[in-house]
């Protein structure tokens, strides 16, 4: 059946009614005519479920045996093997091995001819599922979408496992407990990079014209680093600006929120040595102590780890807990919550 097919019916003749009307057609004299007016069925409607009944073998011919008005198209699985298809589906797209819907149907065909189950003859002549099937399987299957999935390396699909994720919070409990650290104590801090051009919005434009021009402050734009620190209690201090100059200009903060800071690096990239400078703006701001301590969960990247940071990390009150290597993508709260809506602000402003 074709995906956008609908059944035309008019109005349906009650089970009841069309069983009274065979049994008196098949036990009296009456013809279809008769009969037909006399319950107010079809002509045609009965004429085709006579003929069905007396298709029937004679051992079960009977009016209880027949099934009457619309019976949808054949399912191919059960319902049970369906369940087990999407059962499957959902556990490929957790391990990073998701199919495609060629994949899909591929695969439904494998499965019907492995368990010789009946299939329609288009599958066996194209040795694949068909379509229609697919698109029918989806909806009988809301729980399931056709979704774009997102490159991910092998190292961070291998390295995010339930050993390294409990070794992680077991340690976070450990350091938490031991310094008695409140919602206010705790902070994520993170880096990413900003593009100072963003992808420009539609326009309406005349029909034709070829090319449709939109000012911005440069044709190619500049990565700039911003570094920022929330707390589980919901403060956040101002952010930390990294510009891809060679020399640090304060005009370069113009406009920025109040309390911001900046440095300057060729690249726009973190460094050990602005990493440093990141934790004095830190200080400053949130002004710990070796008394009054607070605990800084970031990634182990190579600039977050130079001796002179951690040492004033130490000097200043600062207790730092490092996510597991590759495991930022899902366990850094900055990333998943504050980084990826801002990025789409931007994007569509």
């Amino acid at each position: 059946m074709v995906r956008t097919y609908k059944k035309k019916r008019g109005d349906r003749v009650s089970t009841d009614v069309l069983q009274r009307a065979l049994a008196h057609y098949k036990n009296t004299i009456d013809g279809y005519k008769k009969t037909s007016q006399l319950f107010g069925v079809p002509l045609s409607t009965l004429q085709d479920n006579v003929k069905k009944l007396n298709k029937m073998p004679e051992s079960e011919r009977s009016i209880s045996n027949m099934r009457f008005g619309y019976q949808r198209p054949r399912q191919v699985f059960s319902d049970g093997d369906e369940t087990a298809l999407v059962v499957y589906l959902k556990h490929a797209s957790t391990i990073y091995f998701g199919l495609c819907p060629r994949e899909v149907r591929l695969l439904a065909y494998e499965c019907g001819k492995q368990f010789n189950i009946k299939m329609p003859a288009s599958w066996s002549e194209k040795e694949i599922a068909g379509a229609d099937w697919f698109s029918s399987f989806l909806k009988r299957h809301s729980e399931l979408s056709l979704r774009t999935p997102e490159a991910t390396s092998i190292a961070r699909a291998t390295a995010f496992n339930k050993t390294n994720v409990s070794e992680y919070f077991t340690k976070l409990t450990e350091v938490t407990e031991r310094h008695m650290f409140e919602a206010c104590d705790i902070w994520n801090v993170d880096e990413t990079g900003v593009v100072t051009v963003v992808k420009p919005k539609k326009v309406v434009a005349g029909t034709g014209v070829k090319q449709i021009g939109s000012l911005t402050s440069a044709e190619r734009g500049q990565l700039v680093t911003l570094c920022a620190g929330v707390s589980a209690g919901g403060k956040a201090i101002p952010p930390f600006l990294i510009y891809p100059h060679v020399n640090y200009r304060d005009h370069f903060l113009i406009g920025a929120p109040a309390g911001s800071k900046g440095t300057a690096h060729p690249s726009g990239w973190m460094t050990a040595d602005n990493f440093l400078l990141f934790l004095q703006h830190f200080v400053q701001h949130v002004k710990p102590t070796v008394n009054n301590p607070v605990l800084i969960l970031l990634d182990n990247h190579v600039s977050h780890l130079s001796i002179d940071a951690l040492d004033y990390a130490k000097e200043n009150g600062i207790v730092m807990l490092s996510f597991p290597p590759h495991c930022s993508h899902r366990l850094q709260p900055l990333d998943l919550s504050v980084f990826g809506p801002l990025k789409r602000k931007l994007s569509v402003s």
